[in-house]
């Protein structure tokens, strides 16, 4: 595989799998690779009609559908900038970025066009609906001009989440997207006899880069949901699609190892000690992962990237034999720099960097070992649209793009994240502390549902959201031992209050068991509503550290 641009990859696959399904909607409409180049011409004719030009930018503001890729493609292999546009974003975001893009065009899903003001549809040359392509509004017609892209043309603009100030868009060229296919052939080939299910959105660069235009150049098939990926909606789906690629975000299958495996191997003093017992443990996950391997529908290879599993859930996948793939990257990469895949893989680790990426260390700490991993490859950024500031700060003097994590590289060339460089406390004797350490231990606790570590005052306190299905259960146990019913709850809301102060100490005793001295809590506190978050659902840490600053003074 070595494609050149996006132009080359789409024609290539229409041509070679023309009767083949590329996307589907659970239940809904199947379309064919033939067809989507027939939907990519019209949107194209649609564009052009409104007088864009190659270079000229593109807004996607859309759930994921088939006529989102049939949009990405119609725009980029136009030699026109796609702008896909994460749905999470805030009204006033997206107008704004919709501004800073300089789009003169959106494809737009019903429900995401209500968040937009009027001035910003105004002021666009053509509104297209995603659904059926119908156009919404118009205020240009003329003919524009495409032309055929080149490598180095740019391809699209990302918008990374949590633009509260200037807008970082990341710049991504056609042989940028082009290569990353080409990389990550070479460590995962998939063929057209494979299937994807679709639960991220697909403006994020994982899902757009690896979920879409990976399956199209190889001319598998991918089917997404029209409703939110729950359980009651995901396993189902999964029985029926059987897909043998599956991308998800850890949080998702460590949230199914914490209550569907380790509650239920830890749920009485019987079951927890022989689950603690090696032989017995592995003879327990194999079980579960059967059952496990058939609720994904019995085909599934997991990619699962963006961060590194709770070791925990590594060894759990590991030993219940269910092949899974980890991939370590950023937006800014296209995404991948790095991957490992079961059963070649090291626990803990992100894998080694794929073939035709290159990855160092730079400002090691000499006690540690550990710098920042910094990466040069044909898939790296050209920059920040009209941020020349922040694309200056994140290229070493050499060129190479800092990712902002912190690790190490072992012998075997396995790289292992310890947290972002940004996020780094350092201890009272200069040790280097790192909270997403201490969070992925905390979260591991049958109670937490999520939580982010602070310093203040010197001290490390734990902010804790309580899984709110856990509580609820402990309540109504705690309600029957003491005979009451939920209308005479506020009468024993004390002693309840002394329940939640022993589960914190509860909490805060199990993590400081498992961490380095430096690494111990001093106080767990509640947060009654869950982490405010990014767009691409990263806890907006910021919000809770200076907060933290603030009530230390």
């Amino acid at each position: 595989m070595n494609f050149k641009t996006l132009h080359e990859l789409l024609h290539s696959s229409v041509e070679k799998f023309s009767d083949n399904i590329v996307f589907s909607i659970l239940n809904g409409e199947q379309v064919s690779y033939a067809e989507l180049g027939r939907r990519v011409e019209h949107i194209k004719e649609l564009l052009l009609g409104a007088g864009l030009n190659a270079g000229d930018k593109v807004a996607i503001l859309s759930s994921s559908m088939p006529n989102w890729g049939a949009a990405y493609f119609a725009i980029t292999t136009a030699g026109m900038v796609a702008v896909p546009i994460l749905p999470d974003f805030t009204p006033e975001e997206l107008d704004k970025l919709i501004k800073h893009s300089e789009s003169k065009a959106l494809l737009v899903s019903d429900k995401l066009f209500t968040k937009l003001n009027k001035e910003t549809v105004a002021s666009l040359n053509i509104v297209i609906r995603t659904k059926n392509l119908n156009v919404i509004s118009q205020t240009v017609k003329e003919e524009g001009k495409a032309t055929i892209p080149s490598p180095e043309d740019l391809a699209v603009i990302i918008y990374t989440s949590g633009t509260t100030s200037q807008p970082k868009g990341v710049m991504l060229t056609h042989g940028n997207l082009a290569q990353q296919i080409n990389y990550i052939y070479k460590l995962y080939p998939i063929g057209p006899n494979d299937s994807m299910l679709s639960v991220l959105p697909l403006s994020h660069t994982y899902e757009c880069s690896l979920g879409m235009i990976y399956i199209v150049a190889t001319g598998g098939n991918t089917t997404y949901l029209e409703k939110p990926p729950t359980p009651s909606v995901l396993l189902p789906a999964l029985r029926k699609v059987r897909p043998t690629c599956f991308l998800i975000v850890p949080l998702i299958i460590e949230k199914i190892y914490n209550s569907q495996i380790l509650g239920k191997f830890t749920a009485n003093k019987f079951m927890s000690t022989l689950y603690g017992i090696g032989f017995i443990r592995r003879f327990l996950h194999r079980i579960a992962g059967k059952k496990l391997n058939q609720a994904f529908g019995g085909r599934a290879r997991l990619f699962i990237g963006g961060s590194k599993l709770d070791e925990r859930v590594e060894k759990f996948l590991m030993e219940a034999n269910i092949p899974y793939a980890i991939g370590y990257g950023l937006t800014e990469t296209a995404p991948l720099i790095a991957g490992q895949i079961s059963p070649a893989v090291k626990v803990g680790a992100t894998g080694p960097a794929m073939e035709g990426v290159k990855v160092r260390l730079d400002d090691i700490n000499p006690e540690t070992g550990h710098g920042e991993i910094v990466t040069t490859s044909a898939c790296v950024m050209q920059g920040y649209y009209k941020n020349p500031e922040a694309t200056s700060a994140v290229f070493t003097e050499d060129g190479w793009f800092r990712t902002g994590d912190l690790g190490y590289i072992d012998e075997d060339g396995y790289i292992y994240i310890k947290g972002r460089l940004k996020n780094m406390i350092l201890g009272p004797s200069g040790e280097n502390i790192y909270p997403e350490e201490i969070e992925t231990v905390l979260n591991s606790h049958a109670f937490v549902s999520e939580s982010v570590v602070t310093e203040q005052e010197g001290r490390l306190i734990a902010l804790v959201h309580f899984d709110v299905e856990a509580i609820e259960k402990l309540k109504d146990e705690f309600m029957a031992r003491l005979e009451v019913t939920r209308d005479e709850w506020n009468l024993k809301k004390d002693e309840w209050n002394k329940q939640m102060e022993e589960i914190k100490q509860e909490v805060m005793k199990y993590v400081n068991s498992k961490v380095n001295r430096f690494s111990r809590i001093t106080e767990v506190v509640e947060e009654e509503q869950e982490f405010e978050k990014t767009p691409s659902k990263k806890i907006r840490r910021f919000l809770y550290t200076d907060r933290s600053q603030k009530d230390s003074k």
